[in-house]
């Protein structure tokens, strides 16, 4: 009962956290003249979105924040008194979620620079690629350095199978597979309401999985997280009066990277994370194309999808469809870990 409630709340709070913050940063937003600019490489008809207010995301980042926050220092000097048996390692988990907000804003801190940029400096283009690559892998390589310095070993959990020790792979594989995530999700911030809500059914799917692992402090971070999402969409689901930028996609990433790997299931990421990498891998195989076909396009246009919308498709269609894609993989990863255990 106190389980159900505490994540209840946590999700409430950010929620309204969130949404509150939109009615007051959206309008200074505008007064700083903080405006997406439309690359003209993207759809004709997103011309008309030119000049919505960006880096809203700040909204769900001081939501998810300052709620995961106060969770987790009431569940470590009070959790062991409400429900010890859930409380056996609490040292271990509050390290996961320090770190993996850690992770969380220091990517997002690399998509302020890259919004301020643009919106500010007037570089369309924001950061280089080659200079937010190398920022990344250094947010990435702090991460698994601390948790090593921690007493984190190289082991990973793989349902059906168990613990693996990877050794000194497992730093590596890491490494790329956090930054890989990251930029995945930026990538699948192209729509109204995309990013938030493929996000929000990919933290339900966190959520219940650590719930089953018993991880409370872990729990209230996802439903927060969930939340959050809930709470920025209010104003960024079409017609969208708010973007939420570099500044939160790439957060987005760091956060659904950091809760896996606190319930210790990175692996995960695959399944709960199948439409960021469909919105990567459709990037890298119309690159791949063109350049092999000198100039023929495999898709009408890249991330996967602007060509749905391409298609005819309209956003609210496309949100529909890819949120409901996450959370059925959301359940199969569920069973995986519930079952494979």
């Amino acid at each position: 009962m106190i389980y159900g409630i505490w994540t209840f709340c946590a999700a409430l709070l950010a929620f309204i956290i969130s949404a509150v913050t939109g009615k007051f940063l959206i309008p200074y937003l505008r007064k700083l003249h903080f405006g997406q600019t439309i690359l003209e490489e993207g759809p004709k008809w997103h011309k008309g979105k030119q000049g919505t207010p960006t880096m809203g995301g700040i909204m769900f980042i001081v939501a998810i924040v300052v709620v995961t926050m106060i969770s987790t220092v009431i569940y470590a000097f009070t959790g062991a008194d409400l429900v010890n048996s859930f409380f056996a390692d609490i040292p271990r988990e509050c390290m996961f979620i320090f770190c993996g907000l850690g992770l969380a804003v220091a990517n997002g801190f690399i998509g302020f620079i890259d919004d301020y940029i643009k919106v500010v400096k007037k570089r369309n283009l924001g950061l280089t690629a080659p200079q937010k690559l190398i920022l990344q892998f250094l947010v990435a390589a702090a991460f698994l350095a601390v948790l090593a310095i921690a007493g984190y070993g190289t082991t990973t959990t793989i349902p059906f199978v168990g613990k693996v020790d990877l050794g000194f792979f497992y730093y590596i594989i890491a490494a790329v597979a956090i930054v890989g995530i990251v930029n995945s999700v930026n990538l699948t911030d192209g729509i109204d309401g995309l990013d938030g809500s493929v996000t929000f059914f990919a933290c339900v799917a966190f959520m219940l999985i650590a719930c089953v692992k018993s991880y409370l402090g872990i729990t209230a971070m996802s439903a927060a997280s969930a939340g959050a999402c809930l709470g920025f969409l209010v104003w960024n689901f079409h017609p969208a009066k708010v973007f939420m930028g570099d500044t939160g996609s790439l957060f987005l990433g760091g956060l659904v990277c950091a809760l896996a790997f606190a319930i210790d299931m990175p692996i995960l990421l695959i399944p709960i994370g199948i439409i960021y990498i469909a919105e990567e891998l459709s990037v890298i195989l119309q690159v791949s194309y063109f350049k092999i076909t000198h100039g023929k396009r495999l898709f009408k246009m890249s991330p996967i999808h602007h060509h749905f919308e391409m298609c005819g498709w309209s956003e609210v269609k496309i949100v529909g469809v890819f949120s409901a894609v996450t959370a059925v993989f959301g359940a199969i990863a569920f069973a995986l870990a519930y079952f494979g255990a």
